[in-house]
């Protein structure tokens, strides 16, 4: 993996820490085939727009940002590749990455 050297640029508001950001090799290559940027991704995720989740993987992710474990959000591409965020428990971290990269 790679650091993403897009996603210097923070929204204002946010409701939790993203940490340093990576992006893997398959997913940036998706985001470029698409002509989208990790950073509007990014932002959903910061915003709390966990994308295409289910309802129990929502109510995960509600649970997870008040006891502080794991974030994830599902996304597509604007080409209909599917895209993960995981942003890691102590927020020391967040990872752009396929399903198929985890």
């Amino acid at each position: 993996m790679q650091p993403n050297s897009n996603a210097s640029e923070r929204p204002s508001v946010r409701r939790f820490a993203l940490g340093q950001t990576y992006i893997t090799p398959r997913a940036e290559e998706a985001l470029m085939i698409a002509g989208q940027t990790a950073l509007e991704f990014l932002r959903r995720h910061m915003s709390c727009d966990w994308g295409e989740l289910s309802d129990e993987a929502l109510g995960e992710n509600e649970f997870s940002l008040r006891e502080g474990f794991r974030l994830l959000s599902a996304y597509r591409t604007a080409k209909g590749q599917k895209l993960w965020i995981i942003t890691e428990n102590d927020r020391s971290a967040t990872t752009i990455l396929l399903p198929d990269d985890y």
